[in-house]
C-alpha cells in the first residue's frame, strides 16, 4: 500500500469516534506500530484533528470531514485536456477509464468549480478516422503486466511477419501509436506501430532484464541522435 493511501485508511479508521490503538491500526495495514506512530505525526503536522496518544488509541471528531480535492482552475483544465487526448486517441478501455476519472473528479471538487470540469474550453478532437486501434488494449494490458505480444506485423516494405516482442514502452506521436519492445526475431529493440499490428495475442511473461529495459533502449536512441 502506498503512503498515500495508507495515510488515507488510517483516517477513515479513526472517524468511528471511538479510540483505535496503534497495535490495531497496524495489523489491519499490515505495518509496524512504529509506522502507524510515524503516520499519526504526518497526520497531526498536516492539520488532522487526531487526538491521543501510544498506548491509549487515537481518535478524530465526530465531526471531522476529509475536505473536497483543492484544484486549482488551470489544474482542473489540465486533467481534462488529457482524459480528452486518451478518449480520442487510446484504445477503448483506457478511453473508459479517462471519462470514469473525470466522473469522480466531477464528484469530488467543490461545486464552484464543477463548471471548470464540464466547460473547459480546451478539446482534442480526432478529425477523420481514427487510428487503427483494435490491438491498443492488448498491447496495453501485456505493457502493465510484463507479457510477450505474439503478433502479425506489416512491415513497412508490405510484407507480414510473425515476432513474439517483450513491450517496454507506448509513445504517442500526433497520429499515431508506437510500440518500443524488445524484438526476439531480431534479438534487438525494434519500434513497432500499432496500426500496423494485425492478429496479436498474449504470450507468457518474460523477466526484468537491465540489458533489454525501456531504459537501456532510450540510452541506444539518445546515442544515436546528431548533436
Amino acid at each position: 500500500m502506498r503512503r498515500a493511501d495508507r495515510l488515507f485508511a488510517i483516517v477513515q479508521l479513526l472517524r468511528g469516534g471511538r479510540p483505535v490503538t496503534a497495535r490495531r491500526l497496524a495489523d489491519r495495514l499490515e505495518v509496524s506500530e512504529r509506522t502507524i506512530y510515524r503516520d499519526v505525526v504526518e497526520l497531526t503536522l498536516g492539520g488532522v484533528p487526531v487526538s491521543g496518544e501510544p498506548g491509549r488509541g487515537y481518535t478524530l471528531p465526530r465531526s471531522f470531514e476529509i475536505p473536497p480535492l483543492m484544484f486549482e482552475r488551470h489544474e482542473i483544465e489540465a486533467l481534462v485536456l488529457g482524459a480528452r487526448m486518451v478518449d480520442a486517441w487510446a484504445g477503448p478501455r483506457l478511453a473508459a477509464s479517462a471519462r470514469a476519472a473525470l466522473d469522480k473528479i466531477r464528484g469530488a471538487v467543490p461545486a464552484a468549480l464543477v463548471g471548470h470540469v464540464d466547460d473547459a474550453p480546451m478539446y482534442a478532437p480526432s478529425f477523420g478516422p481514427k487510428p487503427a486501434l483494435a490491438s491498443f488494449d492488448l498491447v496495453h494490458e501485456a505493457l502493465t503486466t510484463g507479457r510477450r505480444l505474439v503478433i502479425r506485423y506489416a512491415n513497412r516494405d508490405g510484407t507480414d511477419s510473425d515476432r513474439s516482442i517483450q513491450p517496454l514502452g507506448l509513445y504517442f506521436w500526433g497520429k499515431a501509436w508506437t510500440l518500443a519492445a524488445w524484438c526476439e526475431l531480431r534479438d534487438d529493440f525494434r519500434s513497432f506501430r500499432i496500426d500496423r499490428i494485425g492478429a496479436a495475442r498474449l504470450g507468457d511473461t518474460f523477466p526484468p532484464d537491465p540489458d533489454r529495459s525501456l531504459e537501456t533502449f532510450l540510452r541506444k536512441v539518445r546515442a544515436g541522435r546528431p548533436e
